[in-house]
């Protein structure tokens, strides 16, 4: 008896073939993942970089409609007093002034015409004055929009609702640190400190128009605006402020930084006193003229810490940063963006015996870097 056996084979994989390519993929995952990781922050990098071209432009734009660039603490003002009668006390930023230029003509028009709503959409009586209310002011709806152009996307600090506008760019108002908060300008436009203009060395001078014709140095050699780091709440030191230095942190800049920082995290300041309260700090408020929210200067390094001499209102160090690896972007005056590093060359930073730091008519005392901020300082270096 013949008997005729058909023998059937299963094909698949054995138990330790299909862990072997577990193991393989998970090592290309992790291999693949960094390189992803990087490719997403260089999207945002040139994301961020394209909204300072289109700042640059708009900037540009500006001076050719009004022949000069936009005033930084610039506005409305009528009484004595803050806001005393509606008006915003000349402290408007020069974000404001470029939004027609930024294709923000909707915004704009908010804000240059009376305004009888309030944020929560009741009824204004009387109506917001034209230019708006003083730049805290959270009822005033076009102060509590943040415009996606003013924001960097490696940034992830979200804005708290019901507050004011977050913003990532701020103006250089040069290498000096005495009465840049106000030029010697009272708000209601009278002179308090006739020396102070001289001190304003950079292409925006607080409370003063500047030209193309002011930037004597060039303007592919003259910094127009920086990056900074919108604060997070996290006592890090390029975007939470340090207030009430005073004396002798105008002579010795580092002062600040030494008495201040974790020795352990020299990221983070050592504890929370004197950083202010949550909406006075870094990039806080894009309508806001004043140094602390939406200027800076080229004493510190990039990403190094952020100091003032008293409060929200007053001089100090305001830092450029970002939260690019390594550095931050600048606006050159000529709508050039550059990447600068931390390590950019920044001269004498311990000052003690010397004095106050960026008088008129010295040499920048903070190397290149001071030296790309000054627009008429004559001095010979450029990044090229």
């Amino acid at each position: 008896m013949n008997s005729n056996f058909v023998r059937h084979s299963r094909k698949g994989f054995t138990l330790v073939e299909l862990l072997v390519v577990i193991a393989i993929i998970g090592v290309l995952v992790g291999l693949l993942l960094p390189a992803v990781q990087a490719a997403r922050e260089a999207a945002r990098r040139m994301s961020c970089s394209n909204n300072f071209k289109q700042i640059g432009l708009g900037l540009h734009n500006y001076h050719s409609a009004f022949a000069q660039f936009p005033q930084q603490m610039g506005g409305t003002y009528c009484c004595t007093g803050a806001g005393a009668q509606g008006d915003n006390s000349y402290l408007l930023s020069w974000l404001v002034g470029i939004l027609p230029q930024i294709e923000q003509q909707g915004l704009w028009e908010q804000i240059s015409n009376p305004l009888a709503l309030n944020g929560d959409g009741s009824a204004k009586s009387p109506p917001y004055q034209a230019m708006g209310p003083v730049p805290w002011d959270t009822n005033y709806t076009p102060w509590r929009t943040t415009v996606g152009t003013f924001r960097c996307p490696s940034d992830p600090t979200i804005g708290t609702a019901g507050q004011t506008g977050l913003n990532n760019y701020s103006a250089c108002i040069g290498d000096s640190i005495q009465t840049t908060h106000t030029g010697g300008i009272n708000n209601d436009g009278t002179v308090a400190d006739a020396g102070a203009k001289s001190r304003q060395r950079g292409v925006f001078e607080s409370h003063f128009s500047t030209r193309f014709r002011d930037i004597l140095d060039g303007t592919s050699n003259t910094i127009a605006c920086g990056e900074i780091v919108t604060d997070a709440g996290n006592l890090e030191i390029n975007s939470q402020p340090k207030m009430n230095q005073r004396d002798p942190f105008f002579f010795d800049p580092e002062l600040c930084y030494r008495d201040n920082v974790d020795p352990a995290r020299p990221q983070f300041w050592l504890d929370g006193n004197e950083t202010g309260a949550a909406d006075q700090r870094r990039g806080k408020r894009w309508a806001d003229g004043r140094p602390m929210f939406t200027s800076v200067n080229t004493v510190r390094p990039p990403n190094k810490e952020s100091c003032l001499w008293g409060g929200d209102g007053s001089d100090g160090t305001y830092t450029m940063g970002s939260r690019h690896q390594g550095g931050c972007h600048i606006l050159m005056a000529d709508g050039a963006v550059k990447f600068i590093t931390d390590s950019i060359e920044s001269g004498n930073q311990n000052r003690a015996t010397l004095p106050k730091a960026g008088q008129p008519g010295e040499k920048s005392p903070y190397g290149l870097w001071g030296a790309l901020g000054t627009k008429a300082g004559k001095e010979t270096e450029s990044l090229e």
